[in-house]
């Protein structure tokens, strides 16, 4: 093996071992074990330290060092992750009954319990509240059920039942038919008591924002779409890597870099296991890869924002999230490639000392992008060795 020696300036071949009797130190992952054979055909098991890389097969020096100063700043612990914003809880609808679409919303608008969704026939069909859709004509002598119970508190919370005494119960009484032709004469329909299958579409949101139609005016209702509404809520979704979930906790706080340059704080809502395009849908971009197969399986997190108006003032659109981790001021941080693992534990750093180098013994702090937190007997600065 060819003696290494020291280069001038910043590039060491060969910081100095340790003399005799002091710690010996060895690079921490860089300490390759190598199956050497013997001209006696014995196999020698040996440790490869950095500063003793034999020479090239062409007779070259060995690979060189260089060294870097400690420096003083901030480290933190947080990753950054490219998401998408988009309004929350895409929901097809998909129309009930027969007919011909006469009329439609905007994209974008918003409508809430009660309102128009859309006309067929030139009647209007109406949105109400409710995790359940309508089956069947409800009126009197209809059996009792659940849809009646979300039609009496639909008929409730619009007022049309005022002095009537109405419970919220799965009772089709008189008074909810009377609580119904209100409705119908708010309408300018026929007052007959009964809704109709088709009259009205029932939708689990408070209130939902038009985001696509799915038909044309004229088209005759089927059982394709009639259009795509989702919350009026903007949320952020992003589709980590498996080894990045970690980070993302139950409530777990997050900042949001909008498309503007402003930023925004937010909370993790969920984490469903595969899924589809996440907020947004069709047409709102994807927070993912584009991939597909495995793609589809990734987890998908969405967040919920602290501050609504400033997010709609960009609307849907890519984003950056930044998980808050621990973080660390005023530190002295070093690259993680400095360290080494010293014979009986603990970590040093090689000093740069007149024309040689010498060990000091460092304390570790936070590790983050490569950087470590360091303290004991360094200052900023201060040259230490690294691998080139």
């Amino acid at each position: 093996m060819a003696r290494t020696t020291h280069t001038p300036a910043e590039t060491l071949a060969d910081p100095s071992p340790a003399p005799q009797g002091r710690r010996r130190e060895r690079r921490k992952l860089v300490v390759p074990l190598v199956l050497t054979a013997a001209i006696t055909g014995v196999a020698v098991l040996g440790v490869t330290r950095p500063w003793e890389r034999p020479e090239t097969a062409d007779g070259k020096a060995p690979v060189a060092y260089g060294t870097v100063a400690v420096q003083k700043g901030s480290l933190s612990s947080g990753i950054q992750i490219a998401g998408t914003l988009g309004y929350d809880d895409p929901t097809p609808v998909v129309a009930a009954g027969h007919g011909i679409v006469t009329w439609l919303p905007a994209v974008g608008a918003v409508i809430r319990p009660g309102g128009k969704l859309y006309e067929a026939d030139g009647r209007a069909v109406v949105l109400m509240r409710g995790s359940r859709p309508l089956w069947r004509d409800l009126g009197p002598g209809a059996a009792d059920g659940p849809d009646v119970e979300q039609l009496k508190r639909n008929l409730i919370d619009l007022g049309y039942a005022d002095g009537l005494g109405l419970a919220v119960d799965e009772k089709f009484t008189k008074g909810t038919a009377t609580a119904v032709k209100r409705w119908q004469k708010s309408l300018g329909v026929k007052q007959t008591g009964t809704v109709t299958l088709g009259s009205v579409i029932m939708l689990p949101q408070a209130s939902v924002r038009v985001q696509q139609l799915g038909v044309q005016l004229g088209a005759p209702l089927g059982s394709a779409s009639a259009m795509t509404v989702s919350g009026t809520g903007l949320v952020v979704s992003v589709r980590p890597a498996d080894n990045q979930l970690s980070r993302f906790k139950p409530d777990g706080k997050v900042e949001v870099r909008l498309s503007d340059g402003s930023t925004v704080t937010g909370r993790v809502r969920s984490l469903i296991r595969g899924g589809d395009n996440g907020p947004g849908g069709q047409g709102e971009g994807d927070g993912g890869d584009g991939g597909a197969g495995g793609d589809q399986q990734k987890t998908t997190v969405t967040i919920r924002l602290d501050d609504q108006r400033q997010a709609r003032g960009t609307g849907p659109s890519s984003v950056m999230v930044t998980v808050v981790g621990d973080s660390v001021s005023d530190a002295l941080i070093v690259p993680v490639t400095a360290l080494l693992a010293l014979d009986g534990g603990g970590y040093g750093v090689k000093v740069v000392d007149g024309t040689g180098t010498r060990l000091v013994r460092v304390r570790l702090g936070l590790i983050a992008d490569a950087q470590a937190q360091v303290s004991g007997g360094l200052t900023p600065g201060t040259q230490v060795v690294i691998p080139k």
